[in-house]
């Protein structure tokens, strides 16, 4: 059975890895791409429409279970997860598949005959299947639990002219992408820095700023409506500007339940 797949892990030698014990279970399957977190996963599926993603659970700024809500029931999802056997028993019946770390054959083994079988009875679920989501938020509460990040970024260095600028990033209303360049809108007026859009979603506070486009993070503290349009798309009304914000379909399920 001829198929194509996308691996999405944050260490190098995990991906290979996986790779190399795919093709020697599975060598009609092809590996159309790697991601190193889960924003380059969902680009990268956006791009290739694989029929299969495999993502690790914990990878930096958009984790491997946010990956999963955006690309929703448009592939199989297997995650790769170094969670012990109690915390995946639950994705063992469902509409997810999990391989553990380290890699283990047989597990995986298993993993290869379900993904065919489940690819042999086509087509997928629908998208609103609630049992999909109600297994991603427990995976998401045992990824909380466990994790331990960083403290959030508090201030952007922005030069401006022969100075540099100290901003507050609860100031900020939106960073978006110019180039070269980042353009950061704060509530004092506006600037430009060099690091980018991939990047600084890393650094920045999850709960309080969100990554709605490729090019665009938006402060969630300033967003007054969020107006949905045609093609899985939506505009961002912010508070006291005229200007909207575009949300593509990869990042409209973070405004769902709104």
């Amino acid at each position: 059975m001829s198929c194509r797949a996308l691996i999405a892990d944050d260490e190098p030698l995990l991906r290979e890895q996986l790779q190399v014990h795919l093709a020697r279970q599975w060598p009609e399957l092809q590996v159309v791409a790697q991601a190193r977190n889960g924003r380059e996963a969902v680009e990268l599926f956006e791009a290739q429409r694989p029929a299969i993603v495999f993502l690790d659970v914990h990878m930096p700024g958009m984790n491997g279970v946010d990956a999963a809500r955006a690309i929703g029931t448009r592939a199989q999802i297997v995650f790769v997860t170094a969670f012990e056997q109690y915390a995946v028993q639950a994705f063992e019946q469902g509409a997810l598949d999990y391989v553990v770390k380290p890699l283990d054959e047989a597990r995986l083994a298993t993993t290869v005959a379900r993904l065919q079988q489940r690819l042999a009875q086509q087509p997928l679920p629908a998208t609103g299947d609630g049992s999909l989501e109600a297994m991603l938020e427990q995976l998401a509460r045992l990824v909380r639990s466990r994790a331990t990040p960083p403290a959030p970024l508090q201030w952007i260095r922005a030069s401006v002219g022969t100075t540099v600028r100290m901003i507050a990033v609860d100031q900020v209303i939106y960073l978006r992408s110019d180039e070269k360049y980042t353009l950061v809108v704060c509530e004092g007026g506006e600037a430009l820095i060099r690091k980018p859009i991939r990047e600084l979603i890393d650094e920045l506070d999850p709960e309080q700023f969100v990554q709605v486009h490729r090019s665009v993070i938006v402060n969630l503290r300033h967003v007054v409506q969020v107006t949905r349009g045609a093609n899985e798309t939506a505009d961002i009304h912010l508070r006291g500007r005229p200007e909207t914000l575009p949300v593509s379909r990869s990042y409209l399920h973070r405004f769902r339940q709104m």
